[in-house]
C-alpha cells in the first residue's frame, strides 16, 4: 500500500539556527548505528504525529524511503526532507507545531551526543553525574523556569485507552488548569494528550496566556508515542531511565490515568523512588484516578502492589474515581506541602534535587532474551528494589510491544520469558491478562503477547 508523502524544504522555528561543521557531519553520517539514523527515525515519529500507528518497525517500513539532511548555509541551517508523511502539512505547508518539533529532536540529538555523551564532564557512571546530565538537558531545552514558583502537574496514562477515559482525563486537566497548573505528560496520544487538551480550556477561562504543555520522551519509544499537537515545549531524553528521573525531578504533582504496561512501568518507578527511605519525608503528592469504569482497573494495580511490595508501597498514593475537582484540589494542596518544604530546605522550585534516585534505577535497561530472564522477580531483597526490577519487566514488555528494537529480538528468538517466585508470577500474569482482555495493549488490531511467564515452584 502506497502512503501520500511530500517533499520540503524548512527552516528553524526556535533556538537551534547553526550547527558547527562537526555537528552537522555527524548527523549526516549514514554509517550503521551511526547519528543519522537515530535522527531521522525520531524526526520520521515527528512528523506521523496525529496518525494512529504504535508500532516503531511498521512505521520505518511504511515511509522507508523518508529521509532527512541538513543543510548548511552562510546564513544559518535548512532541512531538506524528502518523502515525510502527507499528514505533517496543510495545503502543502508544514504545520507549525510539527515544525517546532523537527527542531526539538534537533536540538536534543546535537546536545546529548556532542554535550553530554562526548563530556567528561559527565560522568554517568554516578548517580551524581546522571542526575546532573538530566539537570543539562532540561536547561538547553529551556524548560526549567527559575522564577516561578511550582505549578506543574505530570500527568501519565495510557496511550490506548477508551473514549470514556479519554473524556475524563481531560475533565481532570481542564479542572487543573482552572488553577492555574501547566501540564507536563510522555507528549503522546491518549491519557498524555487528553489533560492537555482540558487545560487549555481551563487556561483560556482564566486567561493563562502562557500555558505550558510540556512533552518528554525518548528515541526509543517517540514512533510509538509521537508528540501530540497540542505540546509546545517537546524534550527528547536519551533513554526510558533518563526520562522518567527527569518526571521526578521537573514535576510539583503527579497524577496517573488508567493505562497498560506502560504505565504500570511508571507506577512501580515512582512508587520504588518514593520508597526509599532517603524519600519518605519528602513531599509527593501522587494521584490515581479514573472514570467510574476504570475503578476495577486501579483496584487491580493496588492489590498487586499491595500483594508484592506491602501496605507501605501502597501508602505513596491515593486513588480517587470520578472525581476530576477532588483531583486537582489534593495536587493544589500537595504542591503547597511541596514548595513549603522546598522553600524551607532552599532547594530550587524548577529541579527536585534532593530526591534520591539509586544509580541501578537510572541505568538503561537493555530487553534481551538473557536479560528478561535474569531479573530478579523475587521478596529476598528491598521492597524498593524488587520494584525496580518489577519495572523492568514491564519496560522489556513494553519494548517487545512497541519499539523496533523489542519487536525484532521477539520475531527473532520468540517471545521473552519472565522467571519468578511463584507468588509474584502469578499476581503478574493475571494482571497482564487483565490488560490485554481491557484491550490495553495495543491501539488498534489483536493483541499478540510478546512475553511468557515461568513460575519458579523452588522458591
Amino acid at each position: 500500500m502506497e502512503y501520500t508523502t511530500i517533499n520540503t524544504q524548512i527552516i528553524p522555528t526556535g533556538r537551534l539556527e547553526i550547527l558547527s561543521k562537526t555537528e552537522a557531519t555527524d548527523l549526516l553520517d549514514r554509517g550503521h548505528g551511526s547519528l543519522h539514523r537515530l535522527y531521522r527515525d525520531c524526526s520520521l515519529a515527528v512528523l506521523n504525529t496525529g496518525n494512529e500507528l504504535d508500532n516503531a518497525k511498521e512505521l520505518l517500513e511504511r515511509y522507508s524511503a523518508f529521509d532527512i539532511r541538513i543543510i548548511q548555509q552562510p546564513h544559518g541551517i535548512r532541512l531538506d526532507i524528502k518523502n515525510a508523511p502527507a499528514s505533517a502539512f496543510v495545503d502543502g505547508t508544514m504545520i507549525v507545531g510539527v515544525q517546532e518539533h523537527l527542531f526539538s529532536v534537533l536540538r536534543d540529538m546535537i546536545f546529548v551526543h556532542e554535550e553530554i555523551s562526548e563530556n567528561a564532564r559527565f560522568n554517568l557512571e554516578t548517580s551524581e553525574g546522571t542526575t546532573e546530565a538530566i539537570f543539562h538537558i532540561l536547561r538547553n531545552a529551556g524548560v526549567l523556569k527559575p522564577r516561578a514558583d511550582p505549578n506543574v502537574a505530570v500527568c501519565w496514562g495510557g496511550h490506548s485507552i477508551s473514549r470514556e477515559e479519554y473524556e475524563y482525563t481531560k475533565l481532570v486537566g481542564y479542572q487543573l488548569g482552572l488553577r492555574g497548573f501547566d501540564v507536563c505528560t510522555g507528549c503522546g496520544p491518549g491519557a498524555m494528550k487528553g489533560p492537555m487538551k482540558g487545560a487549555t480550556i481551563g487556561h483560556a477561562k482564566q486567561r493563562v496566556r502562557k500555558g505550558r504543555y510540556i512533552g518528554f520522551t525518548e528515541p526509543g519509544i517517540i514512533a510509538g508515542e509521537p508528540p501530540n499537537p497540542i505540546v509546545n515545549e517537546l524534550v527528547i531524553l536519551p533513554d526510558v531511565e533518563k526520562r522518567l528521573e527527569a518526571f521526578l525531578r521537573f514535576g510539583h504533582g503527579f497524577v496517573v490515568f488508567p493505562g497498560g504496561v506502560g504505565t504500570t512501568e511508571e507506577i512501580l518507578y515512582i512508587v520504588g523512588v518514593r520508597m526509599h527511605p532517603e524519600n519518605r519525608d519528602i513531599p509527593f503528592p501522587l494521584i490515581f484516578t479514573g472514570p467510574k469504569s476504570a475503578e476495577n482497573y486501579f483496584r487491580q494495580i493496588d492489590a498487586f502492589i499491595g500483594d508484592i511490595l506491602g501496605a507501605e508501597a501502597q501508602r505513596c498514593y491515593k486513588i480517587i474515581i470520578d472525581d476530576p475537582v477532588q483531583v486537582a484540589l489534593e495536587i493544589q494542596a500537595g504542591i503547597k506541602a511541596v514548595h513549603a518544604h522546598r522553600t524551607q530546605r532552599h532547594d530550587a522550585y524548577y529541579f527536585d534535587s534532593q530526591l534520591k534516585v539509586e544509580h541501578d534505577l537510572q541505568q538503561p535497561f537493555h530487553p534481551t532474551h538473557e536479560n528478561m530472564l535474569n531479573l530478579q522477580l523475587n521478596k529476598n531483597q528491598p521492597s524498593h528494589k524488587l520494584a525496580a526490577n518489577l519495572r523492568r519487566a514491564f519496560s522489556g514488555i513494553v519494548a517487545g510491544n512497541v519499539k523496533s528494537v523489542g519487536i525484532d529480538a521477539i520475531k527473532q528468538h520468540g517471545n521473552f520469558a519472565l522467571r519468578g517466585d511463584m507468588e509474584i508470577m502469578k499476581r503478574m500474569d493475571a494482571l497482564l491478562t487483565g490488560f490485554v482482555a481491557q484491550k490495553r495493549m495495543k491501539l488498534t488490531g489483536e493483541y499478540k503477547p510478546c512475553y511468557h511467564i515461568v513460575m519458579d515452584e523452588s522458591a
